[in-house]
Formats: structure tokens, sequence, C-alpha cells
């Protein structure tokens, strides 16, 4: 296929995706739409919030809602935060299900010695060895989390984002500083603790195996066969439609989104998208399209993270019922970002809700902004 056949094709792509994300009705939204929406702008009528997404799409109750705040573009990309942990453990899966690798394999297996070496030594005895790709899914390696534990030393990467904002960092410099400024939380396998330093672990692992860059592997295994045209892993590629210009991210007041220290969230958190392609991806994800049944089956194996939430393999499910036992008994399944993004899916209300607040101060307040529109959804249900 020539250089022009190939423009026509992806042309042909990106106006089949829009289209299907269009809204299935051209009447006035139903009630429960209108509700939505009503609350979506109440939410973002906090002054911290410069821009937001919201996309709700259910078959059971015909909602197609598809809002925007502060851009005037639905197909803006956005920083999606922690959600890129469920891409990077899907990929894995995937990897799996053409057997060229097995969850329950030891790391050491693919990555080098001279990068994990002293990775986990707790007490003084050396765990690194028993470390499993299975630990760094779940979050039960023990390893500390870069980002946000209390270093030993010196300070974590929240604070170094704006202490060095312009420095590039590469994985092993991330693993490095790992090793250097934080201790193990706990034996491999025996508690639970959010980290991102084993999804840097994952994305190399991925590289060892595919032979391809990390943003390659998630291009050529989930973005080009699903028609995610807007997808990109920031400072490391661009989508395939050229369009580059991210909308902008805030931690409070501070704009973060042109920080080249942002380099620092990569296999955990490096991807920017759209609420079109995070659905196309979460539904194709769901009904069985990119990993097989066994491997769903392994990765919803859930370890209990906090009250009503728990973690599988790179997916958070939350119960409202074990939050307040007044609520709903439905779940959510998919993932939340620090910056108030969301990707999940609800199986009881067969509904998936994907955006963001662009706004680190809505890393709470955006699962209950989402279990008000469940009780909505689920009340619509009941009529």
């Amino acid at each position: 296929m020539n250089k022009e056949s190939k423009q026509i094709m992806l042309g042909i792509i990106v106006a089949i995706t829009v289209v299907c994300y269009q809204p299935l009705k051209a009447e006035r939204p139903s009630k429960v739409e209108e509700k939505i929406i009503e609350s979506f702008y109440k939410e973002v009528g906090n002054e911290s919030i410069h821009n937001a997404f919201l996309s709700v799409r259910s078959g059971t109750n015909n909602i197609n809602v598809n809002e925007i705040y502060g851009i005037d573009n639905s197909q803006t990309p956005f920083y999606t935060a922690s959600l890129a942990k469920t891409f990077t453990a899907t990929l894995v899966g995937m990897l799996v299900d053409s057997k060229r690798i097995q969850f329950h394999d030891k790391i050491n297996r693919y990555l080098p010695g001279n990068l994990i070496e002293g990775l986990h030594i707790l007490d003084g005895v050396d765990h690194t060895s028993n470390l499993t790709v299975a630990h760094l899914l779940n979050h039960t390696s023990g390893l500390p989390d870069y980002f946000e534990d209390e270093p030993i030393q010196g300070v974590n990467m929240m604070t170094m984002l704006f202490t060095e904002p312009d420095r590039v960092w590469t994985p092993g410099e991330l693993i490095r500083f790992t090793k250097e400024n934080f201790k193990p939380k706990f034996a491999p396998g025996t508690a639970f603790h959010y980290t991102d330093t084993e999804y840097v672990l994952l994305a190399l692992i991925i590289e060892k195996v595919t032979g391809l860059s990390y943003a390659q592997a998630l291009s050529e295994y989930i973005f080009q066969p699903l028609g995610m045209t807007t997808s990109y892993i920031n400072l490391h590629s661009k989508p395939a439609n050229g369009i580059a210009v991210m909308a902008p991210l805030y931690a409070e007041e501070a704009e973060i989104g042109g920080l080249t220290s942002l380099s620092a969230d990569w296999g955990g958190g490096g991807l920017v998208s759209t609420n079109a392609d995070l659905y196309l991806f979460m539904s194709a994800l769901i009904k069985g399209e990119l990993v097989s049944e066994a491997t769903w089956t392994e990765m919803n194996q859930y370890t209990p993270e906090s009250k009503g939430t728990y973690y599988g393999y790179g997916l958070r499910k939350w119960n409202l019922k074990e939050l307040f036992p007044t609520l709903p008994d439905v779940t959510l399944i998919g993932h939340s970002g620090a910056t108030g993004s969301f990707m999940y899916y609800s199986p009881e209300l067969d509904t998936y809700f994907t955006g963001t607040f662009n706004q680190t101060s809505m890393i709470k307040n955006h699962i209950k902004f989402l279990v008000k529109l469940m009780i909505m959804i689920k009340k619509d249900t009941k009529k």
C-alpha cells in the first residue's frame, strides 16, 4: 500500500471512529441524561477545574452523554494518568495469550541483573529473585512508590516534578532513583501497596519480550487494531491522526502538562487519549476482544485495597454497597488517575464512564461524582 492509499485508509478509519462515537439518537436528551449533564456542570463549577471531559454510554438505558468543559473540541486529547496501568496490564495479558510470557514468571527472567540488583532488600533479606510479573501487576510486590512514598533521603518524585521541571527521566533512572531513596514495604505476595515502580518494570518487560519500545508496542497491539487514532504516550510518541496538543493539566493552580519531568510518569501513567479512544479500548476489553477468557479471569483476581475497593491486574474494582450500605449493589471495574481521570465499566448497569477533571485535587471527588451518576442510572433502570 502506497503512502497516498495509507492516508486515505487512515481517513476512513478516523471517519468511522468518529461517526460510531456520536450520540445514537438526535432527539432531546432523556431525563436521566439531563440529570447527568446537570451534575457534570455543577461539578465543574468548582473554580479549581479549568477543563473537563465526560462520556457516559449505557446500552441498557440508552444513555449517550458526551460533554466537555473549558475546551472547544471533544477530540482534544487529555492526560489519563494511571489509566495507563490498565493498558499496560492488558498488553501483558495479550503476551500471555501468545505464550511469550506467563503471569507467574520471575521478573529476573526478563530484566537485566544490573537494573534490578538489590531492588527488594527488606530487613537484610534480598527478595528480588522472588518477584513475579503477577506481583507487579496487582501491587503485591512490596516495592516502594517513587512518586508519593516518604523517601529515606531526599524527596519523592511528586516534588521532583517541580524542582527539576526540565529533567528527562529514563526508565533506568527511575529504578535507580527508587533503589537509592526508598525502602520496600513488605515481602512479595504478603500485602498490598500501590506503586508506579512496578509498572515501570512491566513496561520494560514488555519492551524486552516484544523488541519494541513501550509506546510502539501499545500502538501495534492496541491502538492500531482498535482504531485509537488520538492516543499516544506523552513525550515518547505521537497519535496516528497527528493531533498532539494536550488539554491543559493542573495541580491545584499550577499548569503541569508541559513539564518535561512528566517523563517520570511512563508505563504506569504516561498515556494521553480521548473519551472516544478510551471507550474503544474499554469496550473491547470488556467484550473479550483483546484477551482470552482465561486471561481475563486471571486479571480479575482481586486483592483488597481499601474499604469497598479491590485491585486485580491493572484493574480497580469499587463495590458501592461496601462503601456505604445505603448505596446500590453495583460495581465499577476499570481505573482512576491522580488527575481526576477515570475509565470504568459497571456490569450491573451495562454502562461505561470515561473522562477527566484534569485536576489533581479531584483525585477522590471524581469517584463521589461517579457514584452520583450510578445512583441516577440505577433509579432510571428501575422504572
